[in-house]
């Protein structure tokens, strides 16, 4: 099996929600807890970005800037790396917290919620609108994860992490998310199935976090191909690069045997023979 290599120092507690986008010139990618968005430019200079006490995910704008998830709002930067402000608090429970997200095709910003301590239904899906409105579009969630829709936004894939699944929705700009179903399961002892990704065919890229490792399937559910990591803890993966066939996977060490993985936390990088789409950007 293709192991994918190490790119940064393990420069992140808990590496998340990696982005490439020319808004920024490459690759950013969040640690989750420490609240920084960070930055590598093509010498491998890594530039830290304080937003709160969590940076949970983020988007580029279609009109220049930034869209941010952080613990319990939704933030707007116009320059990377610049001044925050709140468009919208969503979270009022201090025990629960943003997580994962992304946009649709129409431009909103999508992001799920957990519970500090996990607790099962505790969690939430928000959706952003250019607008500024926010609306709750599912519930009764427990560690809202990967999220990303099809090409065409028919379908969009979903994880939340303790069902062990990735399930697939059909998607509609009115109806929102609708026929929810299994798209593929994964064996517990394989890891948990954390942040996700689609390439240009169609084909869904998941990272396992304890597994060690991504895996991508077919859109029929067959297993394709599986990359494998030197740390157990992967969170998230996406395409980038020039011609964004390069795979960027981010990796944490919290909780984790740092003598046994001293990488862990690092973000790794891998040429799987498959490109990705670009970003997907918020339209407010």
């Amino acid at each position: 099996m293709p192991t994918a290599e190490q790119y940064t120092d393990p420069l992140a507690e808990h590496g998340e929600g990696p982005v490439w986008s020319p808004a920024w010139g490459g690759l950013a990618w969040v640690d989750m807890l420490a609240g920084d968005v960070l930055r590598v430019d093509e010498a491998g200079v890594v530039q830290r970005w304080s937003v709160g006490p969590v940076a949970a995910a983020f988007r580029p704008r279609r009109r220049g800037g930034v869209v941010i998830a952080t613990e319990h709002e939704f933030v707007l930067a116009d320059d990377f790396g610049g001044p925050t402000r709140t468009v919208a608090s969503v979270v009022s429970d201090p025990a629960v917290r943003f997580n994962d997200g992304g946009c649709d095709p129409a431009g909103g910003f999508w992001c799920g919620t957990m519970a500090y301590d996990e607790s099962p239904g505790r969690g939430e899906l928000f959706r952003l609108s250019p607008d500024g409105a926010v609306e709750r579009m599912l519930t009764d969630v427990t560690i809202s994860n990967g999220l990303a829709w099809t090409a065409d936004g028919t379908r969009a894939y979903y994880i939340d992490t303790p069902t062990g699944r990735v399930d697939v929705f059909d998607a509609d700009g009115a109806a929102g998310l609708t026929a929810r179903r299994p798209f593929v399961a994964i064996d517990q002892a394989d890891g948990s199935p954390d942040g996700l990704t689609l390439d240009a065919e169609g084909r869904v890229w998941v990272a396992l976090c304890g597994g060690a490792a991504v895996r991508c399937y077919d859109p029929d559910g067959s297993l394709v191909e599986q990359v494998e990591l030197p740390v157990p803890k992967v969170t998230a993966c996406t395409f980038g690069g020039p011609d964004l066939d390069e795979l960027y996977i981010t990796t944490s060490r919290e909780g984790d045997d740092t003598d046994a993985h001293p990488t862990a936390g690092a973000l790794y990088r891998h040429q799987p023979g498959a490109r990705g789409r670009p970003v997907l950007p918020f339209a407010g």
